[in-house]
């Protein structure tokens, strides 16, 4: 068939590319100037407890697992939130993160409202808008062996950690999570190597900045007739401003912290804080996105004053 092809001067309906250069990426020079975080989800446990997932924080320069603990959920924003508080606590800021195109890191949806197109961006989702208060670079990854310095270190834990979990016979989150504390601190000292360069790009946070505030559940709500609020099923009622004043109809912002405390801003001032217990979903987990749809930009749809979809222009 190809001979025949060839004496009709037919070429063959196959498309064949050239294979793309690829290059390793080289460390980054200093310690805290690029972090990797990913999380595995694996029998860790082998059976004689739940399963869990292992989310955690890797440094570029040195090998050094930053930050890591286990949880029940699947991989879901407060996990990060809660790695990412460990991280900064103790060592500081990094300047990048690179991570994947997780929905957890960033918008894949094609929906635009309109204060969106008139920003021209989307709103961020819930740890985006953390990183971009904390001030640290977001960098995705287009493929996991972008990243495979964390991935072979999940490789490694897939295999030593569960053996030290084993040996140590854990059965339970808190036995797990005590396990995985001592491995790290050994992991650090056998595999971790030095940085090129002996300066750190870790950044201390500024004076007055809440990181409790930063690290939490972000929403806007707006004040009612009444002086309350609603969160899902419950209603909150606000106390009032100093003088018996009112503000009904106003935007506050709802804080739902790590700790399980509910906090409400209105501007900087904080009117009410009382305990309400942060509620996880395992078997919650977005639809999957296909790679032809993450590589696909949505275009935003332009509206009109009268919040119509306007026509575009023929020239």
């Amino acid at each position: 068939m190809r001979r025949i092809l060839r004496a009709a001067k037919l070429a063959s309906p196959q498309k064949r590319r050239p294979r793309r250069y690829r290059a390793r990426r080289l460390r980054r020079p200093r310690f805290g100037m690029m972090v990797l975080t990913d999380a595995s989800r694996h029998d860790w446990l082998e059976g004689r407890g739940p399963e869990l997932t292992l989310v955690g924080f890797q440094d570029d320069a040195t090998s050094q697992i930053l930050s890591a603990h286990f949880q029940l959920e699947a991989e879901n924003t407060l996990g990060y939130l809660r790695a990412l508080h460990a991280m900064v606590i103790t060592h500081g800021v990094p300047l990048s993160l690179y991570r994947d195109r997780h929905g957890i890191f960033q918008r894949n949806d094609p929906h635009w409202t309109v204060a969106e197109q008139l920003a021209g961006k989307q709103s961020p989702t819930q740890l985006g808008r953390a990183l971009e208060e904390l001030g640290i670079q977001q960098i995705p990854a287009y493929s996991p062996q972008a990243k495979g310095r964390i991935e072979r270190a999940w490789r490694t834990c897939q295999d030593r950690l569960v053996s030290e979990l084993r040996l140590a016979q854990a059965c339970t989150l808190d036995q797990a999570n005590a396990v995985l504390a001592s491995f790290c601190a050994d992991y650090n000292q056998r595999f971790a190597r030095p940085a090129a360069d002996a300066a750190c790009d870790f950044r201390c946070l500024p004076r007055r900045f809440d990181l409790a505030r930063c690290l939490s559940l972000h929403y806007q709500r707006i004040v009612g007739a009444d002086h309350t609020i609603t969160l899902g099923a419950r209603s909150i009622a606000l106390p009032p401003l100093p003088g018996h004043r009112g503000y009904a109809r106003e935007t506050v912002e709802l804080s739902h912290q790590l700790d399980g405390t509910l906090r409400v801003y209105r501007g900087d001032r904080l009117l009410l804080a009382l305990p309400l217990p942060l509620e996880e979903h395992a078997e919650r987990r977005p639809a999957p996105i296909t790679t032809a749809q993450k590589r696909k930009t949505p275009m935003p749809r332009i509206y009109n004053l009268s919040g119509r979809p306007a026509l575009a222009a023929v020239t």
